[in-house]
């Protein structure tokens, strides 16, 4: 079977790409012949179809709204990505088609290659934000609140509220983008859209997809995360003890909320207590300039360092205020045997479950994260309790997120696809 992997950045960039690469690891390894579909950037990993890649596109820096608005037919359809994408399927004969991160860069223009329709070739989506319901893929208004104003079809009300980032030429171009899916019936040509949590399916169908069009799948732990959750030695820095936060240093995971209620606790624990901020982003120089000195920034990790970091912390922090589908952190910190503070918001209760893989806290709530946190480093004293908490982390992990069970649903989910596309000719 041949599978053309479609996102928009072919280097690892985060979550969605996690997902990708090791989308293309796991099918590699059921004997499948994979091939990539993306947007040309010199970060790319290197790849055998990057002369089909499309041209690099930024809608993210400072515009005029007329110069916005000229950009929008592009935004919504790209011939150069359906030429391209065309070009590749003819010479690929792929069987199945799995989308991921398409919109604005690549565009669903895709959707429309004579191929695919010729050939009844299944078109897969896995979401991993809220853009399909929403023009702010984010599910925030302009002010960060969490916002389910366009959940009926109403895409105006992004423009109204300034949803994308506070700008009206990016909410008008995000709005026109919404509107032209809807009114040209685009989703409709997608077979199957998989959704990481139930959360995220439910409001997908609040959203309006008929329920057999989107199925949950939770995400999968690549080899190397499931090998670290089956290592039972306790790696924390009982020394140095710290709480971790690492990701992305934006407003919407919430790290400012996690900065003030860190300070609020740290009267009511212990005096070596640090806090650990791992990564990089728009907000970081302001995080930095209200921390305390036992608030440490080190920068992006990955890897080995990450790793370690990680697997040394007393538990991780997951703040975001805005409804996070499954993040990767909150599995990678799982696997370490590491428990996690999370917000209540989104998928992540789907993974931090209340006494037994961390605690959850009020997203955007400064008191409730402080009082979470206390909570928190106050079972963490408690060796006994903390070792076993640490053992179901770990137990989460090699349950639910095993990729080689994961890829086995993923197949039958392609076999069945193909099936009924060609009983449908």
């Amino acid at each position: 079977m041949r599978i053309i992997l479609v996102n928009k950045f072919h280097y690892m960039k985060g979550g969605s790409e996690t997902y990708y690469f090791g989308l293309a690891e796991g099918l590699r390894r059921l004997g499948y012949e994979v091939h990539f579909f993306a947007m040309q950037d010199p970060k790319n990993l290197p790849c055998e179809d990057s002369d089909f890649f499309v041209s690099p596109k930024d809608y993210n820096g400072p515009t005029s709204i007329k110069r916005k608005l000229s950009e929008a037919r592009s935004l919504v359809y790209s011939k150069e990505s359906l030429e391209k994408f065309e070009r590749l399927c003819e010479r690929v004969k792929p069987d199945v088609i799995h989308m991921n991160l398409v919109h604005r860069q690549i565009t669903l223009s895709i959707l429309d290659a004579p191929y695919l329709a010729e050939h009844r070739v299944p078109v897969l989506f896995t979401s991993h934000d809220y853009i399909l319901v929403w023009p702010n893929y984010l599910m925030l208004d302009g002010s960060g609140a969490v916002c389910e104003a366009c959940l009926g079809g109403d895409f105006s009300n992004c423009l109204k509220r300034k949803c994308v980032k506070g700008s009206t030429a990016k909410s008008a171009m995000a709005m026109a983008e919404a509107d032209w899916y809807k009114r040209h019936r685009t989703y409709s040509k997608i077979d199957r859209i998989i959704a990481p949590s139930e959360f995220m399916r439910s409001k997908l169908i609040q959203g309006g997809f008929p329920e057999h069009q989107v199925v949950h799948l939770q995400n999968f732990a690549k080899d190397e995360v499931l090998d670290w959750a089956r290592n039972t030695d306790d790696k924390t820095d009982w020394t140095h003890p710290y709480i971790l936060y690492f990701g992305r240093l934006s407003r919407e995971k919430g790290v400012d909320i996690l900065v003030d209620a860190f300070e609020r606790a740290m009267p009511q624990m212990p005096d070596n207590v640090k806090l650990v901020i791992a990564g990089d982003g728009p907000e970081r120089e302001a995080l930095e300039n209200k921390s305390s000195d036992r608030i440490r920034f080190v920068g992006f990790k990955q890897g080995d360092k990450l790793e370690k970091l990680v697997s040394g912390a007393t538990f991780a922090c997951c703040p975001s205020v805005w409804r996070e589908n499954m993040p990767y952190s909150i599995v990678e910190a799982l696997a370490e045997g590491t428990p996690v503070v999370g917000s209540r918001i989104g998928g992540i209760p789907e993974v931090v479950i209340e006494g037994e893989t961390g605690w959850l806290a009020e997203p955007g709530d400064i008191s409730s994260l402080s009082e979470t946190l206390i909570h928190a480093m106050n079972i963490a004293v408690d060796a006994p309790a903390y070792r076993a908490m640490q053992q179901q982390c770990r137990s989460y992990v090699l349950k639910n997120c095993n990729q080689s069970k994961y890829m086995d649903r993923l197949n039958d989910l392609y076999h069945d696809l193909i099936s009924q596309k060609k009983e449908s000719i």
